[in-house]
Parts: C-alpha cells; sequence; structure tokens
C-alpha cells in the first residue's frame, strides 16, 4: 500500500507538470515531495535511511563541492570543443530571458525538478525498495522508474537540441528521442543511486543533479551570445 501511494504521487506530480497544470511546476513539485516524506515516515524510514540526517548533509557537503566543480570543468571542456558543442544547441534554453535564466537555475531546478526527483528515487523510493529486497533491487527499480518519469517531458526535445535533431522531427523521430530519453536518464540515475549509496548522503547526487541541469541551461543560453548570434534580451 505505501509502495502504491508513493507511485500515485509520481505519476499525479508528471501529469500535472507536463500535461495538466504545467504552470503550477514548483508547487507541484514541493508539495509532492512533502508527500513522498510523509509516506516516507508512515512506512518508518529515519532520516538515516533516507540519506538526510545531520552526519549524511555534512558528508554531502564534502563530495558536493567536488561533483558541482567536476561537471563545470567538464561542460566546459565540451563547450570548447567543435565536436561535442552541438550539444549545447537548445532552442529552449536559448530564448531565455535573463530573469527566466535565473529563475530556472535558481528556483525551477533546485526547488522543482531536484528537490522532487531526488526525494522521489534517490530518497524515498531508493530506501523503501532497499530495506525490503537489497541495494541491487533498490537502483535497478529507482532508476527505471527515473527513466520512464522522463518519457512525457522528452516528446518535443528532438526539435529544441541539436544533437537530438539527428533522429528526426517527425513521428519516428520524437519516438527514437524518447527511447533515447528514457535510456539516458535509466543510466543516469544508475549513476546517482550509487552516489547516494558511496557519500550516504541525498545531498551528493541532489548537488550532481543540480549542476548538470543548471549548468546545462546557463551554458545553452550563453552559447549563442558568444557567437554574437541572436538579439541579448
Amino acid at each position: 500500500m505505501r509502495m502504491f501511494c508513493v507511485l500515485a504521487v509520481l505519476v499525479a506530480a508528471n501529469l500535472l507538470n507536463n500535461w495538466l497544470a504545467p504552470g503550477a511546476y514548483v508547487p507541484t513539485c514541493v508539495a509532492a515531495a512533502a508527500a513522498l516524506l510523509l509516506i516516507a515516515r508512515w512506512d518508518g524510514l529515519t532520516r538515516a535511511d533516507l540519506g538526510l540526517d545531520k552526519a549524511a548533509l555534512y558528508r554531502g557537503l564534502r563530495w558536493s563541492s567536488v561533483l558541482v566543480g567536476a561537471v563545470l570543468a567538464v561542460f566546459l571542456a565540451g563547450l570548447a570543443l567543435p565536436v561535442t558543442r552541438e550539444a549545447f544547441e537548445d532552442e529552449r534554453a536559448a530564448g531565455l530571458t535573463v530573469g527566466e535564466l535565473l529563475w530556472r537555475v535558481l528556483i525551477r531546478v533546485p526547488v522543482g525538478t531536484v528537490l522532487l526527483e531526488e526525494v522521489a528515487f534517490r530518497g524515498v523510493l531508493w530506501a523503501m525498495v532497499r530495506r525490503r529486497r537489497g541495494t541491487a533491487w533498490a537502483t535497478a527499480v529507482s532508476s527505471s522508474l527515473f527513466g520512464l518519469w522522463h518519457v512525457l517531458p522528452s516528446r518535443g526535445l528532438s526539435r529544441a537540441n541539436e544533437a537530438v535533431a539527428v533522429l528526426g522531427t517527425g513521428p519516428a523521430g520524437t519516438a527514437l528521442s524518447v527511447a533515447a530519453a528514457v535510456v539516458a536518464t535509466t543510466a543516469a540515475g544508475v549513476v546517482l543511486c550509487e552516489l547516494r549509496r558511496r557519500s550516504g548522503s541525498l545531498l551528493a547526487p541532489a548537488s550532481l543533479h543540480w549542476a548538470l541541469n543548471g549548468f546545462g541551461y546557463v551554458l545553452a543560453w550563453a552559447l549563442p551570445r558568444w557567437r554574437g548570434v541572436g538579439d541579448v534580451p
């Protein structure tokens, strides 16, 4: 019953964020994360089980500085190389105003995306499955559901990102881009779960998650302006 409740919250949040009420994205994510933490308490999970106790947060801070710095270094190297630069050409970020960019990087991503997804997939769900079936099952279930979680938000990916557009922009291309996104985010989920396990803290995967999304937005926004293409809002 408690596992079913977790899945019900995630399905509801996914539909609200991507179909029914996308304008309420951040409040929906915060409410869903709070609901999941209540279910975790109902299930008897402790803060330590979720990687949120005091000791875990201190460990997470040490991991976070290294992870955020590493992501920035890799992204800057990717931006400098012509062969990988195309991956940063994303119309969704390039067309943002400065205010919209700051909202995404400082509010929408950390308070919306990262909060809900880390609490859900590397926090509550991972801990619930791990207690019942062990770490390998926890990682497999959490990562698979994390991949499926991205089906709806990846529907327009082939039209917005130049690197993904090679798959085509028609129905077949959209299906391929969604499938690729599911596979990629499932693999990312495995990495984030392993980071959660090794660090013992939910803050470590959350920091990596924010760095990937946040720096991705900033560099995709900055790329056409560095090239002198388009007008600065």
